[in-house]
């Protein structure tokens, strides 16, 4: 065996091994009742190619080989026993059901030494789960999610990562609008890693189809290996745990709108019971600053989930995860702590968030009115977030005129206004704010929908100088980076403004 492959990871099996299950090795779409998992092999691809490469995330896994053939589920080794999680999910506030790992591939749990951690093929292949899908994914969606998770990482939000990016050598037929008009793309297959990847609607399956005995094991399985320090003897003892649940998603929240992050799809079935940012699809980063705006297609009309919207729909969510563990609790009313819980640690996380954003030196009386200006402001017109609060890291004086570059256009900004905010900004901070804390609070390079599509565009020519480029400036996310200012710390431009990829994408995205 090679040093450092992966077939000399120590593999382990602790959610086959502890969880109820369908043994059948078949991917044949279909219903499995009373199964937490079912055994599945990744599709074999043609011709599978490492395009990107996490050398952080393979430093962790000691990974010094990149096995083509194994990342590109042409082949799987000795001690892999790869399954698709089952699942369910209230999709835009619809409960739909039986959904599952339509397109990911568990090959196993890896134990580093350190920590465990599960590895998954996303587009290695059609599960029970994948309906009428064919399982895979395309190149323009797996540069979009191994770019996204790896930022979002080095940005110090909470996320699952992505070790590589391979290309298959083949075409997968994709109707990336829904209009009608399929063609064909060249498909990829990210390998992303996280502690697991059980969902809310992982607990919702179980509990709305009323298998309360599969729903107790996954509970009891969940809280003991990755929730250590709590337990579910008792009702105290289960609504402790969730509470833990909540604050760590209440963390992930404002830590997205801490950095204008938009996930566009927050169906329960994307919501990690870790508080991980999951699934990456039609997600997008704000351009100009505003609370309405959703990058998904398919909720243009409800925005759903819209930026400003973000907090409450993850409390929706939450309430529904509650929903689900109630049938294990004697008092299940006592599960209205765990949503106040929710709300309160979403505020507190939240106005954490403002302190390092505006280098504030506490969170007191009237900053919450400093702050609604400041939101009132920024929409009025078009204000590049990232830009703006970058600059507002650096000023020496507080003046409007600091900041025509983060505006798309000088007319209509109403400069008496925001001078007089910025005045009360400055004394609020006594004329010293804490600017080397705001540059950790407000990043300068995050991955613009317009960066990625770029970056999609020359693979898809077989160039992947421009998705590597990006990996390594989002790495160094805080940092100025001269050598990258003019190409990457810039606004949106013109040309990105109504094109799909960048203002418009789907879930197929």
């Amino acid at each position: 065996m090679e040093k450092g492959s992966l077939s000399t990871l120590n593999w382990i099996h602790r959610f086959i091994d502890e969880t109820p299950g369908d043994e059948q090795v078949n991917s044949m779409p279909r219903q499995v009742p009373r199964a937490c998992w079912s055994k599945v092999n990744p599709t074999p691809t043609p011709n599978p190619l490492v395009r990107l490469w996490s050398s952080e995330m393979a430093e962790d896994l000691s990974l010094e080989v990149k096995e083509s053939d194994i990342l590109g589920g042409k082949k799987i080794v000795v001690g892999m026993i790869p399954y698709a999680q089952r699942y369910g999910g209230h999709q835009f506030g619809n409960w739909a059901g039986q959904l599952g790992d339509g397109r990911a591939i568990t090959l196993g749990e890896v134990n580093t030494g350190k920590e465990i951690l599960e590895l998954q093929l996303k587009g290695s292949g059609v599960t029970p789960y994948s309906r009428f899908s064919d399982g895979k994914a395309v190149l323009r969606s797996s540069i979009r999610e191994f770019l996204c998770s790896e930022s979002m990482f080095h940005l110090g939000v909470p996320t699952t990562r992505a070790l590589s990016l391979v290309t298959t050598g083949e075409e997968v037929m994709r109707d990336i609008l829904y209009n009608g008009r399929p063609a064909p793309e060249p498909g990829a297959i990210v390998c992303r890693v996280a502690p697991s990847f059980i969902r809310f609607g992982s607990f919702q399956i179980h509990s709305i189809t009323g298998d309360v005995e599969t729903l107790r094991s996954l509970v009891n399985y969940t809280v003991r290996h990755h929730f250590p320090t709590h337990n579910t003897e008792t009702d105290d003892d289960i609504i402790e745990w969730l509470k833990f649940v909540a604050d760590d998603t209440a963390l992930m929240i404002a830590h997205w709108m801490r950095v204008g992050f938009v996930h566009g799809v927050m169906n329960t079935d994307n919501m990690s019971i870790h508080g991980l940012t999951i699934d990456f699809g039609p997600y997008g980063w704000i351009e100009d600053f505003n609370l309405d705006w959703t990058p998904n297609t398919t909720d243009s009309g409800q925005k759903r989930y819209r930026f400003g919207n973000q907090a409450d729909i993850a409390a929706w969510n939450y309430a529904r995860l509650l929903e689900s563990i109630s049938p294990l609790l004697e008092k299940p009313e006592k599960l209205n702590q765990a949503l106040d819980f929710y709300y309160q640690s979403y505020q507190k996380h939240s106005n954490d968030m403002w302190v390092g954003k505006l280098g504030l030196d506490y969170f007191k009386n009237g900053d919450d009115e400093l702050i609604i200006e400041l939101l009132r402001l920024l929409q009025i017109v078009e204000t590049d977030m990232t830009i703006f609060f970058r600059i507002l890291s650096t000023i020496k004086e507080p003046k409007i005129t600091n900041f025509w570059e983060a505006f798309y256009s000088r007319e209509g900004i109403p400069e008496k206004e925001w001078n007089n905010w910025l005045e009360k900004w400055w004394n609020r901070v006594k004329e010293n704010p804490d600017q080397e804390k705001m540059k950790t609070f407000n990043p300068k390079y995050v991955l613009r929908n317009w960066m990625a599509q770029l970056a999609i565009d020359a693979a898809e020519r077989d160039d992947f100088s421009l998705a590597i480029e990006l990996y390594h400036v989002l790495k160094k996310p805080y940092s100025e980076q001269p050598e990258y200012e003019e190409k990457w710390f810039k606004k949106r431009p013109e040309w990105a403004r109504h094109r799909v990829g960048c203002s418009m994408l789907s879930c197929s995205s």
